[in-house]
């Protein structure tokens, strides 16, 4: 375990593994945790850096506004720390976007692209309406009243009929955040800018994973980053929502160590 300090802020991280290195970044409200069904395969073929996002899992809490391009920052100065020039940047929603980001700001410090369930776009006015009104709920009764439509967001149809175990692990999980935080990220998510034209300049290879059930941000937005990358293959995960990785851990590992495999050696 590891963590670096930035104003003010601590990150905290796992390094394991050797091989080519790979930076995990995860979904809002979630954690590093959310990679565990992959992290030991992933070690065993390249050196896996696991980061908890400023405001989730064991990093402080984020108590002031910030934007995507913080947490990147944050990324970059995790990869300097260890001395790793160049990473694999994989990615889950909010995870996906910084990684689209840091191939985009810092191209010299991106080998490959792993890329779940997001999106290269701003937010629609229709989402922000809707992260204002589950921000004023969560600001005045917690995230309790809001909870159902968290999991509707976050787990496909299959998972909350089929996995009620997996499904009450992560409301209990989820009903802990840290409200300041969460309506940070509301703003951070809600303020992001729209990457969608400037796709086209990524060029290192990428693999594009969907939940097809992901109602958070659904298939069609991966295809869209698919389709704009220059060098990516997209891959839809049947019986998965959101968090596909939890969902379907057997299929999102194998196609990742597939990726891993098929990268140039350097």
């Amino acid at each position: 375990m590891g963590e670096i300090e930035r104003r003010g802020l601590r990150i905290h991280y796992t390094d394991t593994g050797h091989g080519t290195p790979l930076l995990l970044g995860h979904s809002f409200l979630c954690s590093g945790e959310m990679w565990e069904h992959q992290v030991d395969a992933l070690s065993r073929v390249a050196r896996v850096v696991n980061v908890d996002f400023r405001g989730h899992g064991q990093s402080s809490h984020a108590t002031d506004p910030y934007s995507l391009y913080d947490v990147l920052d944050d990324m970059l100065a995790i990869l300097d720390q260890l001395g790793i020039e160049r990473a694999v940047w994989a990615g889950l929603s909010m995870g996906g976007m910084v990684a689209l980001r840091a191939a985009l700001k810092a191209p010299e410090r991106v080998t490959g692209l792993i890329v779940l369930d997001s999106d290269a776009g701003a937010e629609g006015g229709l989402k922000l309406l809707r992260y204002r009104a589950l921000g004023l709920v969560a600001r005045l009764a917690g995230v309790g009243p809001i909870m159902p439509a968290v999991l509707r967001q976050m787990f496909g149809r299959t998972t909350l009929t089929t996995r009620g175990e997996l499904v009450s692990h992560w409301r209990d999980r989820f009903a802990r955040v840290h409200v300041p935080s969460v309506l940070n990220g509301l703003g951070m998510l809600g303020g992001r800018d729209d990457l969608t034209g400037q796709l086209g300049r990524i060029e290192v290879p990428a693999l594009v994973i969907v939940g097809e059930e992901d109602l958070a941000l659904p298939p069609a937005r991966s295809a869209t980053i698919a389709e704009g990358l220059a060098n990516a293959r997209l891959v839809t995960v049947a019986g998965a929502g959101h968090l596909v990785c939890l969902e379907r851990p057997d299929r999102v590992t194998d196609e990742m160590m597939g990726f891993l495999g098929e990268l140039p050696k350097h």
